[in-house]
């Protein structure tokens, strides 16, 4: 029996965890498979704590980050917890391996004037193209929604009359978010272009998802992170410009203006606070720097 697709599997249909922790640990466990059988001649469900240790030291002198070899001891402990509720092992092996300090990395965000400077401009084109890429930057800023989850937006998630948007997460959790008139606005805009163009090019679309690409079919993380790396090149000089950047700045902007830190975690769909609370980091900067800059004996 093939015990790691058994728990991929497992993952995949009762857990429906994304695709990308899927690969990310499918890769962990082939990886310390592959390294049981060349430096121990022996397999995934063989392996001991002493096993785990000596692959944790072999990957931190190959320069692996902590935050990678982190994830690994997890994907590993996931994965021994489950064979043993299978009655495949007796012991979890990774139960008492310990995770590896790591420094804080604060969220990169960009800079709300940067992100006024984006929507004040006339920087999208008014075709198709332009119109799709505004209502994905416009809605990204506006939700702080996850990229996975923009992409599979259905059109009946909208509710126009109400202006909130219902939102697939993490293990098939739904959530509602409410959406600005700017927002709404910005979607009808899109809906009448795209109606226009795939009238005029004859080309059916895949009309139950919100955004499709120039080709009439669902766009996808890639296509997602092409738009908003090209748009953020326009107003910030951040090396990291991804739809998670969007994410890191909804947040840090809405608590910068007072958002109540628990109403940020609803709307983000964290599972729980302390996954929110790395943005208080970013604001008590932003208040350091104030300080230093209004208070007389700063």
């Amino acid at each position: 029996m093939d015990h790691i697709k058994s728990y991929i599997d497992y993952l995949q249909f009762e857990k429906r965890y994304s695709k990308h922790t899927l690969q990310a640990y499918q890769n962990d466990l082939g990886q310390f498979g592959q390294y049981l059988r060349e430096r121990f001649d022996t397999d995934i469900i063989r392996a001991d704590y002493q096993h785990i240790r000596s692959w944790i030291v072999y990957l931190s002198a190959e320069n692996i980050s902590r935050r990678s070899i982190n994830r690994k001891i997890t994907c590993l402990r996931s994965f021994y917890k489950y064979q043993k509720i299978k009655g495949v092992v007796e012991h979890n092996p990774a139960v008492k391996i310990k995770l590896l300090k790591t420094p804080k990395q604060l969220p990169v965000f960009v800079e709300e004037a940067s992100m006024e400077h984006l929507f004040d401009e006339d920087v999208f084109p008014r075709d198709y193209k332009g119109r799709l890429s505004k209502s994905i930057v416009d809605l990204l800023y506006a939700t702080g929604m996850r990229v996975s989850e923009l992409v599979n937006l259905k059109t009946a998630n909208i509710d126009w009359h109400n202006r909130q948007l219902k939102v697939l997460g993490k293990r098939n959790k739904e959530r509602i978010i409410p959406l600005s008139d700017q927002v709404i606005e910005s979607l009808h805009l899109y809906n009448k272009e795209r109606e226009k163009y795939f009238t005029q090019k004859g080309i059916e679309t895949d009309t139950q998802y919100l955004f499709v690409s120039q080709k009439g079919k669902k766009i996808y993380n890639k296509f997602v992170y092409r738009i908003i790396n090209y748009y953020l090149s326009l107003v910030t000089t951040i090396k990291k410009r991804s739809p998670h950047v969007i994410r890191h700045t909804f947040a840090t902007h809405m608590l910068n203006r007072g958002a109540d830190l628990n109403a940020i975690k609803e709307i983000l769909g964290h599972a729980n606070l302390a996954a929110t609370q790395v943005y208080t980091h970013n604001t008590i900067e932003k208040l350091k720097d104030v300080y230093k800059q209004a208070h007389p004996k700063a």
